[in-house]
């Protein structure tokens, strides 16, 4: 099994509902254990800051899923939720994207892992933070913990737990 840690946000029509949706989703994909759901995060939208605020949250799985198969499943879930991709970074009813998976570091025309701009956004980081402190970024030498003391988290608002 590979521990892989996901970011989710939504910022259309019933956020939670949405969220608690993908993560029930997410939970019942084969050869895959959810083992740790942070906190909701209300946060501005960013790159296209024209639009409703998002709620966020992260989780860990343990999968035996290949990185792409993952892939295919989140594609699938965020369909199923009435995911459609009009604009980058526009609104949608759900973003899941994968953060970290295991030690891998991949760069490919479909997935970079990790993240290209997890360490850039607080609304990755902060609820990060919350299931796994001390975690390593693979290729670079810092924790989820440094990285924030490096960027802006004030904008990031608590909201609470999935219902």
């Amino acid at each position: 099994m590979t521990c892989v840690y996901l970011s989710l946000g939504s910022n259309m029509g019933d956020c939670q509902s949405y969220l608690g949706q993908a993560i029930e989703a997410l939970s019942q994909l084969p050869n895959t254990e959810m083992k740790a759901v942070s906190s909701l995060y209300e946060t501005p939208a960013w790159g296209n800051t024209n639009q409703a605020n998002f709620l966020n949250l992260a989780c860990q799985l343990e999968t035996d899923l290949e990185p792409l198969d993952l892939l295919e499943c989140i594609h699938q879930i965020e369909a199923d939720l009435g995911r459609v991709r009009h604009e980058k970074w526009g609104p949608r009813t759900i973003d899941i994207d994968i953060l970290l998976f295991g030690q891998l570091v991949m760069d490919s025309e479909v997935l970079t892992i990790p993240h290209l701009y997890m360490t850039e956004r607080a609304f990755v980081l902060v609820p990060l933070l919350e299931i796994a402190p001390n975690l390593i970024i693979p290729g670079k030498a810092w924790s989820v913990k440094d990285l924030l003391t490096l960027i802006d988290r004030n904008e990031i608002a608590f909201w609470g737990k999935l219902s």
